[in-house]
C-alpha cells in the first residue's frame, strides 16, 4: 500500500507547487504592470492600444453594439462612438500619409451612428433632432473624421454635413433660455451640452469662425448654473431652466473635464482642480480612483456609475485617465493607467488585447477612448500640481511582492530549521 499512498503524496506535492508558481507568477507580472509605463501622453501612441481596437473590432462584428444596447440605454452608441474616436485619437498622432486605417475605421463607426440602430433610443422631434447627446457626439466624431484629412482633400459631402449639422446645434443653444438642451424628452445632463459645445469650437478651428457667441453665451450661462455644494456642472438639471437637480458626480465629471478643455482652457483648468481635490482619493490606500459623489457625500448607484465599492465609480476611474492626460496631467493619468493594468486584467495576444478577460467590450472601449486622450483644438495645457505621490505603488507593490513569495515560505522555513546550528544530528543506527 505504500506504493500507491506514495504517488498521491507526489502529486500532492508537485500540484501545490504548480499553484504556489501560478501564484508568484500572476504577483510578479502584476508588479510588472505596476511600473511598465501604460500611457504615453497626448502625442506619443499608446502601448497596446490598437491591439485593444483589433479586439474591439471583432467583438463589434459579432454584434457587441446589440449586446451592449441591453445593459445600457446609449449601449450600442457608446461602443461605436469611442471605437470610431479612439482610431480619430489614434491617427492625429501620424504623420498625415499614415492616417488611411485610422479614417476608414472611424469613417466606419460614424456610419453605424446614422443608421438606424445608432438613432434607435432618440427621439427626432427634440430640437435639435434626436436630441444634444445624439447630435453632439455624432458631431464631435464628424470633425474628428475631418480633422485626420489634409484641407485640401477633405470630403466635400462630409464637410457640408458637418456644417450643416453645426448649424443646427448651434441654432439649438441660440433658442434655448437654458444652457443645457434635453438629450430625451423633458431631460437634460450638462455633460452632453459639454461635448456638443466643444464640437462648434473644432468647427471653428476646420471651418471659418462662426460660433464665438455661441460659445461665449453657453459659457457665460453654465457658470451661473454650477452645482452649489461643490462649484462644478452639475450631473442632472431642470429640462426646462437649467437648474441644477443633482450634485456633480463623477461619471458625468470625468467627461465634461475631458471636453472643456477645447472649449475655454482657462475655466476648465478651475473645473478640473475642483473635480481632482473632491472626487480623486485613494482605494484602501492600493491606488488613485474616482468617488461618484464628492468627499464627504454617499448616494445611490445607477446605470451610469455601475457598483460603488467605498463610493469608487469604476467607470468613472477610467474616464478621468483621459481627463488627466488631456489637462497635462501626467502622474495622475499614468497612475490610473497602471492601476488598470493591474486591477483590469488584461489578457494580450500578438493581434489583441482585451480587459476583464473581454466580458464587458463597453468597457474596453472606454479604457481605450481613455489612453488615446489628447486635446482636440487647444494645445495641451501647463500641467497643474501633481496630486499623487511619486511613492503611490509602494503599498500596492509590496502587496504583490508578498503574495509572490507567501506560497514558498512555509518550504524556505522547514529548509531553514533543517539548517539550524546546533541541531543534533540524526541518530545513528546500530550494525
Amino acid at each position: 500500500m505504500s506504493g500507491p499512498r506514495t504517488t498521491v503524496r507526489h502529486v500532492l506535492r508537485w500540484a501545490r507547487r504548480l499553484v504556489a508558481a501560478t501564484v508568484s507568477l500572476c504577483a510578479l507580472l502584476g508588479a510588472v504592470r505596476l511600473i511598465a509605463p501604460a500611457t504615453a501622453g497626448p502625442t506619443a501612441e499608446p502601448p497596446g492600444a490598437e491591439r485593444q481596437l483589433a479586439f474591439l473590432r471583432a467583438e463589434l462584428d459579432r454584434g457587441a453594439g446589440d449586446e451592449a444596447q441591453a445593459l445600457f440605454p446609449e449601449g450600442y452608441f457608446f461602443l461605436h462612438v469611442l471605437y470610431g474616436l479612439s482610431w480619430t485619437e489614434i491617427g492625429m498622432r501620424r504623420p498625415a500619409g499614415e492616417r488611411a486605417t485610422a479614417l476608414h475605421e472611424a469613417r466606419w463607426a460614424l456610419e453605424r451612428l446614422d443608421g438606424p440602430s445608432g438613432r434607435a433610443p432618440f427621439s427626432a422631434d427634440l430640437t435639435p433632432s434626436y436630441g444634444i447627446f445624439y447630435r453632439g457626439w455624432s458631431n464631435w466624431l464628424r470633425g474628428g473624421v475631418l480633422s485626420l484629412q489634409e484641407p485640401s482633400r477633405r470630403d466635400p459631402a462630409e464637410l457640408r454635413r458637418f456644417t450643416d449639422d453645426s448649424a443646427a446645434i448651434g441654432a439649438a443653444f441660440d433658442a434655448s433660455a437654458t444652457p443645457y438642451l434635453p438629450a430625451y424628452p423633458g431631460q437634460a445632463w450638462p455633460v452632453d451640452s459639454t461635448v456638443a459645445i466643444a464640437s462648434l469650437r473644432l468647427h471653428d478651428t476646420l471651418r471659418p469662425d462662426r460660433f464665438t457667441g455661441t460659445v461665449d453665451r453657453w459659457l457665460t450661462e453654465t457658470r451661473r448654473r454650477l452645482d452649489p455644494r461643490t462649484g462644478l456642472l452639475p450631473h442632472r438639471v431642470d429640462a426646462a431652466t437649467g437648474t441644477p437637480a443633482e450634485v456633480a458626480r463623477g461619471t458625468s465629471q470625468s467627461m465634461i473635464q475631458r471636453f472643456l478643455v477645447d472649449i475655454d482652457p482657462a475655466f476648465a483648468r478651475d473645473q478640473y482642480q475642483r473635480f481632482r481635490d473632491q472626487y480623486v482619493g485613494t482605494l484602501l490606500g492600493l491606488g488613485p480612483a474616482v468617488r461618484e459623489y464628492p468627499d464627504g457625500m454617499d448616494g445611490p448607484a445607477d446605470v451610469d456609475s455601475g457598483p460603488l465599492p467605498l463610493g469608487v465609480s469604476l467607470s468613472a476611474t477610467v474616464v478621468t485617465l483621459g481627463a488627466a492626460q488631456v489637462h497635462g496631467d501626467a502622474p495622475l493619468a499614468g497612475a490610473l493607467a497602471n492601476h488598470s493594468e493591474v486591477a483590469g486584467l488584461p489578457v494580450g495576444t500578438p493581434w489583441t488585447k482585451r480587459y476583464a478577460f473581454g466580458l464587458l467590450p463597453v468597457g474596453d472601449a472606454f479604457l481605450a477612448w481613455s489612453k488615446t486622450a489628447r486635446p482636440w483644438v487647444e494645445p495641451t495645457p501647463s500641467p497643474p500640481p501633481p496630486s499623487v505621490s511619486p511613492w503611490w505603488r509602494l503599498p500596492l507593490l509590496s502587496t504583490l511582492l508578498l503574495l509572490a513569495a507567501a506560497p514558498w515560505l512555509p518550504a524556505l522555513v522547514r529548509h531553514l530549521r533543517r539548517r539550524r546550528p546546533g541541531r543534533p544530528p540524526a541518530p545513528q543506527s546500530c550494525q
